[in-house]
């Protein structure tokens, strides 16, 4: 089934239902205020969910309206927590390498993951507002999971069964300033502001034989500035699947119902060494800095710059028919 979160008074926004094919929705506050109040309890309120959602499929019911994605705030407006892995070590290697840091033969084994500002997320369709560009503002279009409560020490084979829901995220990244934190030994933090997520949230099921091995087998486009930047498979080279990721966010503490984890920049190396762009022929890239590495083992240096004002990022993912699975991420860079 497919969820989303309508703008409202309320700061987490109100559930509804959404159609496969994203044209109607219904409100559904008699079963679950919020999206949050539907994970808190999952056993009881998804069956009821999906029988309203199987009547909004079928057939026009009660109440139902015509969905506008504008209308949405992000499927949870906030979050207990959000933490991205970063389960295509293809990126991470591209990336420090634009850093001039080689990559530990660990990361291929051992997950990489941050713990991001969960308190505050972007809509799909809202304005990146930063007061500068010259921190360098770069889009990264990654998968998502959220999950119910997930137990201390689960195995990655358990930790499989508390994904209840998938989203797209745009994780919004400074690269100017990510240097220097990293440098501090403590992680991120002013180099990550608000991340976005798609409109609509969707079960597994939704995705067919597309959902295996706890990975998205499908192309994640990005199109900057209305053409296209990269269409790169999210199942493929995904060193690190979600179960697999879950588990090792788990490991030390629970996860209570609502935790998002992010998958990472999805990234292909497409029979190369490092991929190739969608202009030379390939599936090109999920985010600028790939680009930029690219360039600067080519070329010397860099040139293709990070997101100014007034540039624009749309993030969405079809299925094998050409249609919308989550809705889209479309936002533009605006001066705070």
């Amino acid at each position: 089934m497919k969820l989303a979160s309508l703008k409202s008074r309320s700061r987490d926004g109100e559930l509804i239902v959404v159609s496969r094919d994203l044209s109607r929705a219904v409100k559904v506050t008699d079963i679950a205020q919020t999206m949050q109040q539907a994970l808190d309890n999952w056993q009881a309120t998804s069956p009821s969910l999906r029988e309203v959602y199987d009547i909004l499929c079928s057939h026009d019911i009660e109440g139902s309206f015509a969905f506008v994605e504008q209308d949405c705030v992000s499927p949870l407006p906030r979050a207990y927590q959000w933490a991205d892995g970063s389960a295509y070590v293809n990126h991470v290697e591209l990336v420090r390498r634009a850093r001039g840091a080689e990559i530990p033969d660990s990361f291929w084994h051992d997950p990489l993951m941050y713990q991001g500002g969960s308190d505050d997320f972007l809509g799909p369709q809202q304005d990146i507002a930063l007061p500068t560009t010259e921190w360098g503002v770069d889009f990264e279009a990654e998968v998502a999971v959220i999950t119910d409560d997930v137990p201390m020490g689960v195995s990655a084979e358990a930790a499989a069964q508390h994904i209840r829901l998938l989203m797209l995220v745009n994780d919004v990244s400074l690269r100017g300033l990510i240097p220097g934190e990293l440098a501090k030994g403590f992680g991120f933090y002013q180099s990550k502001p608000a991340s976005a997520f798609s409109p609509v949230a969707i079960t597994p099921d939704e995705l067919g034989d597309k959902w295996a091995d706890t990975k998205v087998h499908l192309p994640l486009e990005s199109y900057l500035n209305t053409a296209l930047f990269g269409q790169p498979n999210a199942g493929q080279d995904m060193t690190f699947n979600f179960a697999q990721l879950l588990a090792h966010a788990a490991k030390t503490r629970n996860l209570g119902s609502g935790t998002i984890i992010g998958s990472g920049t999805v990234s292909n190396k497409q029979g190369t060494e490092h991929g190739s762009a969608v202009a030379d022929g390939g599936v090109g890239y999920s985010c600028i800095a790939e680009v930029r590495m690219i360039e600067t083992i080519r070329d010397g240096k860099p040139s293709t710059p990070f997101m100014q004002f007034g540039d624009r990022i749309k993030i969405q993912m079809l299925d094998t028919q050409g249609k919308s699975i989550f809705g889209c991420i479309d936002q533009q860079v605006v001066k705070a």
